[in-house]
């Protein structure tokens, strides 16, 4: 059992944002649309298979190169859908069955397994702020506060590296649950080597590398990292209310992260759904202006990351720290 690290912080963000969003607001951001969610699925299916044709078809590098980038997005994008099935944003009613086959549909493209995802991910929200009970903050931040190190997360090293963390947290899970991970990890990834070694009989390994290799391997890990990046790695520690970054909307980072770039707006009210959090965004400007929780950009980010080799759970508004003779960030 974790301890619910977030419950009396949690107290604080909920008395804070009072009077900010009348009752009938708040209805109204939380009200589903079943339609919605499948036009953002649609829409995301129709660019997957469209860059897939392209990667099939085009062997100029100037031009598939960057659609193969914009390919691991996509593919980042399945877990986007994957997180709104977690916390139940897309049907009224219950629809287990329903439910269980979206998620093993969102998981297949990065081959996570949904089961694990959702309890990850419940638990990341429950254990917020702990440096133990949260599984993102415990096993998959880098500890290691050095570029190269830092670098590792935006290459295929990833998969190393989350594969560990994901071990090592499902290790407290019972005994069937660990099975169940086990299970859908093994067809998914069976699933993948088998299409790949078709992409290679019909096409060669030219369009293998193309349609799956370089987009999965190589641009999945950066859309992976750069989307966490702009999670909970500058923050304010002392104040649960900046336990998140603040990244407002745009029309770029909203299309291209399926909203979930506003993670703040997420953890605040983790039942809204993810096409109504632009919105959300602008009406709390206001909040955002009284609390002084300062937003932040991707560049500024990634210049604080690597630029400035700055630790992560920290507040980068701070004057630079070193890190340890070890370079290792203790307990972060």
């Amino acid at each position: 059992m974790k301890p619910r690290y977030y419950a009396k912080p949690s107290l604080r963000v909920k008395t804070a944002l009072k009077g900010y969003l009348t009752t009938e607001e708040m209805r109204r951001f939380h009200e589903l649309s079943v339609a919605r969610h499948f036009l953002v699925v649609g829409r995301h299916l129709a660019m997957t298979f469209l860059c897939a044709f392209v990667l099939w078809r085009v062997s100029n590098p100037l031009v598939w190169a960057p659609v193969a980038a914009l390919q691991g997005f996509n593919i980042l994008g399945y877990i986007i859908l994957l997180h709104e099935q977690v916390h139940e944003t897309i049907f009224r009613g219950r629809s287990p069955w329903l439910k269980r086959l979206l998620g093993l549909f969102y998981g297949l493209p990065s081959a996570i397994s949904s089961t694990q995802f959702k309890r990850w991910h419940l638990d990341h929200h429950n254990e917020l702020g702990s440096t133990t009970s949260d599984p993102k903050r415990a096993y998959l931040t880098p500890k290691r506060v050095a570029r190269w190190y830092k670098f590792l997360y935006m290459t295929p090293a990833l998969f190393v590296i989350y594969s560990i963390a994901s071990k090592k947290e499902a290790s407290t899970y019972p005994g069937e649950i660990q099975k169940l991970i086990q299970r859908e990890k093994a067809i998914f990834m069976g699933i993948h080597l088998a299409a790949a070694a078709a992409l290679v009989l019909i096409g060669g390994w030219g369009v293998m590398a193309r349609v799956w290799l370089v987009p999965f391997f190589l641009a999945f890990p950066f859309a992976f990292t750069l989307n966490r990046l702009g999670q909970h790695y500058d923050i304010d520690p002392t104040d649960p209310l900046k336990w998140s970054t603040l990244v407002n909307s745009s029309r770029f980072w909203d299309f291209i992260f399926l909203y979930s770039n506003l993670h703040l707006e997420h953890h605040y009210f983790p039942r809204v759904p993810f096409y109504r959090l632009p919105e959300l965004n602008r009406r709390l400007q206001a909040f955002y202006k009284a609390h002084d929780v300062k937003p932040r950009t991707y560049g500024q980010i990634l210049r604080g990351w690597f630029l400035e080799n700055r630790v992560p759970h920290t507040d980068w508004d701070q004057a630079l720290e070193a890190p340890t003779p070890t370079g290792r960030v203790g307990a972060a």
